[in-house]
């Protein structure tokens, strides 16, 4: 079930927390990630803030039956797995919908409501061990503005409220911000940045008040500006490879930069950078006899246990057994 619910709020209800200069909450409404923290009784698993546009947190929860508060930024949430039964009541209106993996529930900034949630077949019983599985996105709606911004869209409509909406397309790409984190501050700074700005278009082309299509790319980056993105996402472990470094280098908005890379190398910046860390990675293995350790610590990972991670999960193999194998 949709309900559209206007972004500028009459005088009477909150306010959201892009009327505020400095993005803060305004009296009335509450951070989204302290809001859900309440509404859920628990901590997220995993919470990854990305400063320039939004953030991604994983839950694992009891049943809910509570008041959402108005909240400062959009929320947008998928189902990683399992089953749910969703109830929201907003005065006399009454939505039910069900959340499995592959639909999306979106409250718009300052929306409020009663919502009840619980796993499909257990009618909200005390006695139901099981726990619930969740990730949100919080996303200003200042993050919404510059997209269209960027990708000359005009002003961005409402967005719609939706209550376990079918869009697989939002649903997997909001599951990779909870699954492919690699505890690679560089690689997971990209990612985010990608992620968000990938959501967020993603938001104004199907869940906004009006239609909207967003043009094909045309033309990739020239080949000096090409180059000079190519050297700083090979550069040092500790240079800024940030999607804004990379877009003002090259003299684009991140949204056209994007594009315009993806178009010219058939990778996103994201996949070009760990596809190079990666290779590095190889190349330290098979030609040193540097520790496993040490070339995680060499190509930015937190820990050799999240480095062993990432490769596996690229080759199929762990660092150790690769190497044998390659020598």
């Amino acid at each position: 079930m949709s309900k559209p619910v206007p972004h500028n709020l009459p005088n009477d209800r909150p306010a959201t927390s892009d009327d505020r200069p400095d993005g803060s909450p305004l009296p009335g409404q509450h951070s989204a990630n302290t809001e859900m923290a309440r509404v859920l009784k628990t901590r997220p698993v995993r919470f990854a803030l990305e400063p320039s546009g939004g953030s991604i947190a994983y839950w694992q929860h009891d049943p809910v039956h509570e008041i959402v508060k108005p909240m400062a930024d959009h929320v947008i949430m998928a189902y990683p797995a399992g089953i749910q039964r969703l109830e929201r009541r907003s005065g006399k209106s009454v939505a039910i919908g069900t959340a499995r993996p592959g639909v999306v529930t979106v409250i718009p900034a300052g929306a409020t409501s009663r919502w009840d949630v619980v796993a499909a077949g257990s009618a909200g019983r005390a006695d139901s061990p099981q726990l619930l599985n969740l990730i949100q996105l919080y996303l200003p709606h200042t993050t919404l503005e510059r997209i269209a911004s960027e990708a000359d869209l005009g002003a961005p409509a409402d967005l719609t409220e939706r209550i376990g909406h079918p869009d697989a397309i939002t649903a997997r790409l909001l599951t990779s911000g909870a699954d492919l984190l690699e505890n690679n501050t560089a690689l997971d700074t990209l990612f985010r940045q990608q992620l968000t700005d990938l959501l967020a278009t993603r938001l104004l082309v199907a869940h906004s008040g009006s239609a909207i299509k967003v043009p094909p790319a045309v033309g990739g980056l020239s080949p000096a500006v090409l180059r000079r993105a190519i050297e700083r996402l090979r550069s040092d472990s500790d240079t800024d490879v940030s999607l804004a470094a990379l877009a003002s280098d090259a003299g684009l908005s991140r949204f056209h930069f994007c594009r315009a890379f993806k178009e010219s190398t058939g990778l996103s910046p994201h996949a070009f950078l760990r596809q190079h860390r990666l290779e590095q990675a190889m190349k330290m293995l098979r030609d040193t006899e540097a520790s496993v350790v040490t070339v995680s610590a060499a190509l930015g990972y937190a820990s050799q246990t999240a480095f062993a991670a990432a490769f596996r999960r690229l080759t199929g193999d762990t660092p150790s057994s690769w190497r044998r194998r390659m020598r």
